[in-house]
């Protein structure tokens, strides 16, 4: 009896361990990269980025930049009042919170010829692109977003341990 609690045990273990894993890196543009002449909307259809998720702007240092911005600045290619900027090749950016982001490159011409992109980021297993919540760092956060996608999985597995390993031989 021990054998197979042990065994039930380890694929519990490995299930949950899955479930940690689940955030994804996504290489922005694919194998283009973040360039001129890529449809960055195009590219981002078809996917669902949630928070946890994050994305690697591969670039040739000094020939771009990665300028995060407000929607009317991203409307506008404007770098004025950019939230953050790099142009330090690869840059990868942590989506930590709901809501839509914003990037450009601040290389004059190449937002205007497309270098663009809108990521719309769903809550951590909501399994939605569409969400209402502001994208900005209010200094607020829900619960929710702080806790890793497998957390509960891990607390319910570990509660059934204890629940059912008093009642095993």
């Amino acid at each position: 009896m021990a054998i197979i609690r042990s065994l039930a045990f380890g694929i519990l273990v490995l299930l949950n361990s899955a479930m940690w894993a689940s955030a994804t890196d996504y290489t922005v543009g694919d194998s283009s990269g973040w360039t001129t002449g890529v449809d960055y909307t195009k590219w981002t259809s078809g996917k669902i980025f949630q928070v946890g998720d994050n994305l690697a702007f591969k670039f040739v240092s000094g020939a771009h930049t990665v300028t995060e911005v407000t929607e009317s600045d991203y409307s506008s290619c404007s770098t004025s009042n950019a939230i953050s900027n790099s142009n330090s090749a690869p840059t990868t950016v942590s989506l930590t919170s709901a809501g839509t982001r914003y990037f450009i490159c601040g290389v004059p011409g190449h937002c205007s010829s497309g270098q663009k992109l809108a990521v719309t980021v769903g809550g951590s297993g909501s399994g939605s692109t569409n969400n209402t919540t502001s994208p900005y760092y209010t200094g607020t956060y829900s619960s929710a977003s702080l806790i890793p996608v497998g957390f509960n999985a891990v607390i319910l597995t570990g509660l059934l341990l204890l629940k059912f390993g008093l009642f095993w031989a």
